[in-house]
């Protein structure tokens, strides 16, 4: 945000947590960005959204990225394909991951397109924001998602080798990254996820373990970590919004 408005360490932390727990009650997380750009003064609040969405579009590269990879190997190692079909993959694969590349890394070309578009046209000084990133920014931004991710996946890791002892590494992390993968596809509700979450996770790691239960409950732990927890924890933050001016001081 600090393209837009500079906001202390602690007033970030605040507008995580409040996105965090309007989120959950949002289809696909849109509440997110309402809660956490009503932490910025009300004339830059829907340049942040914009804003934030950058760095959404970085997460969804790496996770987009990612999940084609380990979808590659999941194929490689338990579907029976003919070769030419197979390779034909490796080439969609390639293609899809360089496309989220090449896209992210010139984000400006949106601002471009958006540009080109009557209808949008006359909201420019809202989203122009998308023309001012640079590539060393962008690079920036993306460690923060790759961190992100990885803190993540570590979770999803650690609980893994602690339920189901004797699975392969590399097997979990590919399962991991699968998972992500398929969970940025699905529409869902934050406050009922767990189901969807838990239904992917048994079909993916079932081809490497029949413990149903022990994954489905590595994965009700993560949602409850990572989603419900800080919810609550973010109704605080909630209650102390101005939803028509400045975020009450402490």
């Amino acid at each position: 945000m600090s393209r837009i408005e500079s906001i202390s360490f602690y007033r970030a932390i605040e507008s995580v947590f409040c996105g965090l727990t309007l989120a959950i009650f949002t289809p696909n997380r849109l509440g997110e960005y309402g809660g956490r750009v009503f932490f910025l003064s009300p004339k830059r609040r829907v340049i942040g959204v914009v804003a934030m969405a950058v760095g959404n579009i970085g997460q969804l590269v790496l996770t987009n990225i990612f999940g084609a990879i380990a979808l590659s190997a999941f194929i490689y190692r338990f579907i029976d394909l003919d070769y030419r079909l197979f390779f034909a993959i490796q080439i969609l694969v390639v293609v899809f991951c360089l496309f989220f590349a090449v896209f992210y890394f010139n984000i400006q070309w949106l601002n471009g397109i958006l540009l080109s578009i009557k209808f949008t046209r006359k909201y420019k000084k809202f989203y122009s924001i998308l023309g001012r990133y640079r590539k060393a920014e962008l690079f920036k931004i993306l460690l923060f998602c790759l961190a992100r991710y990885a803190v993540f996946s570590s979770q999803y890791f650690i609980l893994f080798i602690w339920l189901i002892p004797g699975l392969h590494y590399a097997d979990i992390v590919m399962m991991i990254s699968i998972l992500f993968f398929v969970q940025s596809t699905l529409p869902s509700l934050d406050l009922f996820d767990v189901g969807i979450r838990s239904v992917t996770a048994s079909y993916f790691f079932g081809y490497i373990t029949n413990h149903d239960v022990a994954v489905i409950a590595c994965t009700a732990s993560i949602w409850l970590i990572n989603i419900i927890i800080p919810a609550i924890l973010g109704t605080y933050f909630v209650f102390k919004l101005n939803f028509f001016g400045t975020p009450k001081s402490n």
